[in-house]
């Protein structure tokens, strides 16, 4: 259902409106009268039974009494009241609402359940709510101020939507003071209906913006979201600033996957897939807001600095390296030219110093030199405040060049007091001005960033050929014998359904049955601990390698069960697994955690025992595309392992693609699987594959299988 009827409606009712400058309920009305909505036939209806005129517009007791149909009701009555306001809402027809009103969700599980009412009310009626506890909506196009907030922020083409209503009003505030010019504005409260994901989907096609920006806490379907957003991100640039993303308070994890994954690596991952950048402070998303909102796209990563300063410039320079982006190099006939102008202890190489003598036109000339020079995509003006510097000229020839080329122009005015003049010059003609290069290159790092999403198509999403009925009964069986966890060797069985190699092995519940599989195996073999409750098994001592006879695998059997009785008395053992030893390779970490918000997060990294220690780890949440596989390759800090070092050669990155796309795969078939690891995941050399070596599966606890007994599946060993 179109979200038009908050944002252009032509007949507001304000329930709740009041006589009483102190309350809210006037605030909301006085908005809309004295804020110019009231113009092209457009109507206020203030409804207060116990008023007959308020603010100079005659007042309604109910909203049945109007007698012209409404577009948009504000609800601003204390919260006990709401739900049946809500309902003559309804009954009216009136297809839009927003309800300012706390009491809901926020206070307790009182709120949840009248939250829950306004929920159903919307659903029996077909009515769309913001809310409930915001602030409101405002359109400065139409204009519209349906909020409490003091005036109407100056017109601009950006976006905004917040969750929260306190940040709102200071976003709103510093607008007015002429730092940002907004579209729209709408503080979403609860949640309670419209969402982050609808006013994506309302604001896509905006012709009035040019950027959509975004502060939010949690999302209500993690999946929908980066759907809509990798598309919305095709046409217009999304900046979001995500709150509450630490581990404090997450939920406790038993695999190597698990202790990686938390809600931090699932917004960046989510953030990532569907073209969203992130700001991680309220400053960057200014800085990306201006930025987005009024310079042109970046064309390319090949910026130019022009500086009065050598020391702002060579940190501008560290700073844009360090982002990603290059240095443009500049023809031969623009550098002669540079330099017959210029002084002679002047720069005319990139980062060009004009030297702190410079006046305005010294700037001019050495601008005017650098549009021309096809190779730059962006310019980097650095100007600090010297003895003979003329500040808001310099300001004046930044803003007359940037109207005349479709490159970005982004200046750093360094200092406060003296440039100051300079900064406003440059505000009016929407030039953005940065205090520090290095918040400079930031911006530009994210405009490079976005401008190569853009390039890139929407991904195409692989399905391989598996055996799904296969794995279907191994945790249909696990779950009916109340195990949350599958061992290794039925995960074995699971992960070479889907195509996952693995070497030969068998769970033997004697030393000698050991003995017995190790001889038709062929030596050399590995024994494992086989437990559904032990995770870690050399955290007990319970692996042994490279046994190449049967009094070692005799003597492993014994030793491996003993220690892990004695570690883990109440654990339930299978016996030992006997599992022919492979070659040795590279070790790897793939693995997934389920996260609440997006599903399943699936993690790539170095493995062996050093994955914790040292969480080098890349995500992706499935589905992800091929090329989104192969991204995880290069995220890790120890990528040149997988390109071989000191002679070595490259591994098949080819191997484990396609492993993570299959396990992406296996986890979006099967989402009663919580956790999977796949620690280590030998690879090997181009064109020699891979082999999973150990396995481990953790599933979700659910009211069918949430009293666990003692199984003696598939050996017993007690």
């Amino acid at each position: 259902m179109s979200l038009d009827a908050f944002f252009s409606p032509q007949s507001i009712a304000v329930i709740g409106a009041s006589t009483n400058t102190s309350k809210l309920g006037f605030a909301v009305l006085d908005n809309l009268v004295n804020g110019d909505f009231l113009r092209d036939g457009r109507k206020v209806y203030p409804i207060n039974p116990k008023a007959d005129e308020i603010l100079g517009l005659p007042a309604f007791a109910f909203v049945s009494d109007i007698p012209d149909p409404i577009d948009l009701a504000v609800i601003v009555i204390p919260y006990p009241l709401v739900p049946e306001a809500m309902r003559t809402c309804g009954e009216k027809g009136i297809p839009a609402v927003i309800v300012i009103s706390a009491g809901f969700r926020e206070a307790g599980m009182d709120g949840l359940e009248r939250e829950q009412e306004l929920i159903e009310i919307t659903h029996e009626y077909n009515i769309r709510l913001i809310g409930p506890n915001c602030l409101g909506v405002i359109n400065t196009v139409l204009p519209m101020n349906a909020s409490f907030s003091a005036g109407l922020p100056p017109k601009g083409p950006m976006d905004f939507m917040s969750q929260s209503g306190a940040l709102g009003t200071a976003i709103l505030d510093w607008a007015q003071a002429g730092r940002l010019g907004l579209n729209k504005f709408v503080s979403l409260g609860n949640k309670a209906d419209v969402s982050e994901i609808d006013l994506l989907r309302a604001w896509a096609k905006d012709p009035t913006s040019k950027v959509i920006l975004s502060y939010m806490e949690g999302l209500p379907d993690g999946q929908e979201f980066i759907s809509v957003a990798r598309e919305v991100s095709k046409i217009k640039p999304i900046v979001a600033l995500k709150s509450g993303v630490t581990q404090a308070g997450s939920r406790a994890v038993s695999s190597h996957t698990g202790s990686l994954a938390g809600s931090e690596q699932a917004y960046e991952a989510a953030f990532r897939q569907s073209g969203v950048l992130r700001a991680h402070s309220l400053q960057d998303l200014f800085d990306m807001a201006r930025a987005f909102g009024y310079l042109s796209p970046l064309q390319g990563d090949h910026i130019a600095i022009v500086t009065n300063a050598g020391g702002p410039g060579i940190l501008a320079t560290d700073a844009l390296e360090q982002a990603g982006l290059k240095l443009a190099r500049f023809k031969p006939e623009c550098i002669r030219a540079l330099e017959q102008f210029l002084p002679d202890a002047a720069s005319a190489a990139n980062p060009i110093d004009v030297l702190g003598d410079a006046r305005a036109d010294r700037y001019r000339f050495a601008l005017e030199q650098v549009i021309e020079s096809p190779s730059v995509d962006g310019i980097l003006v650095i100007l600090t405040p010297q003895a003979m510097t003329e500040i808001v000229e310099t300001a004046e020839v930044i803003a007359e060049i940037s109207e005349k080329v479709d490159i970005p122009i982004l200046a750093s005015f360094m200092g406060e007091a003296r440039v100051e003049a300079g900064i406003e010059t440059m505000s009016k003609h929407n030039v953005p001005n940065f205090a520090f290069p290095e918040r400079a290159a930031m911006v530009l790092q994210a405009m490079s960033h976005y401008r190569e999403y853009r390039a890139r198509p929407l991904p195409s999403f692989e399905s391989f050929d598996v055996d799904h009925k296969a794995v279907r009964k191994t945790i249909d069986r696990v779950l009916d014998e109340g195990r949350l966890s599958i061992g290794d060797a039925e995960a074995k069985s699971i992960l070479t359904a889907y195509g996952l190699q693995a070497p030969p092995s068998e769970i033997a519940e004697t030393a000698e049955k050991a003995v017995e599989i190790a001889a038709d195996m062929g030596y050399p073999v590995v024994l494992k601990i086989a437990s559904p409750d032990i995770l870690h098994k050399t955290d007990v001592g319970g692996v042994k390698v490279g046994l190449q006879n049967p009094t070692d695998v005799r003597d492993a059997f014994d030793l491996i069960t003993y220690r892990s009785q004695r570690y883990l008395p109440e654990a339930h053992l299978w016996g030992c697994q006997v599992q022919k030893m492979v070659p040795s390779g590279l070790e790897i970490l793939i693995g997934m955690n389920r996260d609440p918000q997006f599903g399943p997060l699936v993690t790539f990294g170095l493995g062996g025992i050093y994955v914790e220690a040292l969480k080098d780890a890349s995500f992706r949440i499935a589905p992800f595309s091929r090329d989104e596989a192969a991204q995880m390759l290069t995220e890790i800090r120890t990528k040149a392992l997988l390109d071989g070092v000191r002679g070595e050669p490259p591994v098949d990155k080819e191997t484990l693609i396609d492993a993570l796309l299959r396990i992406g795969q296996l986890v979006l078939d099967f989402p009663e699987i919580a956790e999977l690891d796949i620690n280590p995941f030998i690879v090997y050399e181009e064109g020699r594959g891979g082999v999973a070596l150990d396995m481990r599966l953790i599933l979700l606890k659910s009211e069918s299988n949430s009293s666990p007994e003692q199984v003696d599946t598939p050996g017993s060993f007690k």
